[in-house]
């Protein structure tokens, strides 16, 4: 490798949390608790609260704090817990970065915090750990809801954002970037949520990354969701290239069981891309969920 890409490599590598974003934390209404998973540290940003606890577990590049408009908009009814998953935010990092082992810290957290039959809600990658923690069967769950899940894998084409695109954004978090900057990737954000990425995207282990996109093309979504036990549901994108029409009506021929929602006018990132309806129908999921 030329000496310049190492050490363009060797930057992305040294993950980095600001001042800024670390003082930020103290404006959240959650209080940071933490579990071992093995040799991993795990952080969980807990909203506290009376109501079924719900593990949320974000995507690729999604340290637990980007979660937290989500988050408030549901504390009135269950007990948000947002999982900083290994390799992003204030998490350790290290480890093979499998759906299973992303699983196994599911669990570690759910056992740790002593939280009873808490119902699961993962966005993206989030959603594919989701699934196979639920599959596992290793703790007992209230439910499952799955946001815009990667279905790519063996024979199934390619995750529809490359990692080429991944790692340039993360270069230019690692360099210093601002709202503006991630506004031109991002562009329909709130700007609330623009500036928190700015802040906490170096947080992110560029292997953490590199291996859970191969993982999106060398782990089967299919393999697992036929057999996640209910309740489950399923939102989507109108607009995703991630779960397209025809991966939707495949899911639900292989789970007709499950629930599904499409979110009018928003892409994968839907809790981005309309909040107001990506909102309304995950409340609607846990809600059914609760009774």
């Amino acid at each position: 490798m030329p000496q310049h890409e190492q050490d363009r490599q060797d930057r992305q590598d040294r993950r980095s949390i600001s001042q800024a974003a670390s003082a930020g934390l103290a404006d959240l209404p959650a209080t940071s608790r933490w579990v071992r998973s093995g040799a991993a540290r795990l952080h969980v940003l807990d909203y506290g609260g009376p109501g079924v606890p719900v593990v949320i577990l974000p995507g690729i590049t999604s340290p637990a704090v980007t979660m937290d408009f989500v988050a408030r908009e549901l504390t009135d009814l269950v007990r948000p817990l947002v999982i900083d998953v290994r390799g992003r935010g204030l998490s350790d990092g290290g480890g093979r970065y499998t759906l299973e082992e992303y699983a196994e810290d599911t669990e570690a957290v759910i056992e740790g915090l002593g939280l009873e039959r808490p119902v699961l809600f993962g966005h993206s990658m989030g959603a594919r750990i989701a699934a196979v923690t639920a599959v596992r069967g290793k703790v007992p769950l209230g439910g499952t809801v799955l946001a815009d899940p990667p279905m790519s894998g063996p024979g199934r084409g390619l995750y529809p954002t490359s990692l080429d695109a991944f790692l340039g954004q993360l270069a230019q978090a690692v360099r210093g970037t601002d709202a503006d900057e991630v506004a031109a990737s991002w562009p329909r954000w709130p700007r609330r949520e623009q500036e928190l990425r700015a802040r906490w995207l170096s947080s992110c282990e560029r292997e953490a990354i590199v291996a859970t996109h191969r993982g999106f093309e060398t782990e089967d979504f299919f393999d697992w969701w036929p057999s996640v036990p209910g309740p489950v549901a399923l939102l989507y994108g109108a607009d995703s290239p991630v779960v397209t029409a025809a991966g939707a009506a495949e899911a639900a021929a292989a789970l007709p069981s499950a629930a599904f929602t499409e979110i009018p006018d928003a892409g994968h990132m839907i809790f981005w891309d309309n909040p107001p309806a990506a909102l309304a129908a995950l409340r609607s999921a846990l809600t059914a969920m609760l009774r």
